[in-house]
């Protein structure tokens, strides 16, 4: 089978973990290959998430670099088998690889924890709203692709109003809740949604104030996913040039703890909910 042209983000994490056990084990790309019975070309397309690998071969290498996480290599290989495509290979071509990197991401999540300070988050957003920020930011789309990616976004909510019911936090600063995107009348459905929204077992809404002492987070939005183990874990961040995604468990430390302060900053939930009917009764 010819190497991957484009491999997903999901792809070259795997890759990307392989990688990092076969050189936390002081193993060269060639000696394993040489293990797994393959060469040093296939073995950097295995790394780089061009070419899969089978479970065997997973765990023989995992052994082989003395690595006894089971809950790790489980997870790995439960990425390696997966098999068939995702509903968000229908939009390839028309939504970015970063959208569609995403949407996969938050398929596989465990639970999905975000901080948004500008915008409301994308799960939360109403068709109404969407179609309003889709229009401002790229006037000059087609309506045919305006409606895909509408269509798109509002696939991707069913990880938290589908039957799989993924667990979903969200950190919402005043501000997002308060910009008018698509006038008035869109605005206070857009709070009426997140309102319904909140009252689902599996989601949780919070709201940061303008009056909140000791913030000082104000560039530091995030979306963090976390993975089947904490090893693949994800944070990813907006760009102008579209999501970044971070897996370093550097980063991974770092944006945990931020984003842990920012949760203990802003109101709790039931206080949060009265906090945005109040601004719904503003408008």
């Amino acid at each position: 089978m010819p190497p991957r042209s484009n491999p997903t983000a999901r792809q070259e994490r795997l890759g990307a973990e392989l990688r990092k056990m076969r050189e936390r084990a002081g193993i060269s790309a060639r000696a394993a290959a040489a293990l797994l019975g393959s060469n040093p070309m296939h073995q950097s397309h295995v790394e780089t998430g061009r070419s899969g690998i089978s479970e065997d071969r997973l765990r023989r290498l995992a052994a082989h670099c003395a690595c006894d996480d089971a809950a790790y290599v489980d997870a790995l290989v439960a990425v390696a088998t997966e098999r068939g495509k995702g509903w968000w290979e229908e939009y390839r071509g028309i939504v970015a690889p970063s959208g569609l990197n995403l949407a996969e991401l938050e398929q596989h999540a465990e639970s999905v924890h975000t901080f948004q300070m500008a915008h409301v988050p994308g799960l939360f957003q109403t068709e109404d709203h969407m179609r309003a920020m889709f229009r401002y930011v790229s006037p000059d789309w087609p309506q045919e692709d305006l409606n895909a990616h509408v269509a798109f976004r509002s696939r991707r909510q069913q990880i938290i109003t589908g039957e799989r019911a993924t667990p979903y936090e969200a950190v919402i600063h005043e501000a997002a809740l308060r910009i008018l995107v698509g006038g008035r009348k869109t605005t206070r459905a857009q709070l009426e949604h997140i309102l319904e929204l909140s009252d689902l077992d599996n989601v949780t809404v919070r709201v940061l104030p303008f009056a909140t002492e000791d913030f000082a987070g104000a560039g530091h939005s995030m979306l963090y996913v976390r993975g089947a183990v904490p090893q693949l874990d994800t944070v990813q961040l907006d760009t102008a040039h579209g999501g970044e995604f971070l897996d370093s468990e550097p980063r991974l430390k770092q944006y945990r703890k931020r984003y842990e302060r920012v949760v203990s900053t802003a109101l709790e939930p039931g206080p949060s909910r009265d906090f945005i009917t109040q601004i719904l009764q503003e408008l």
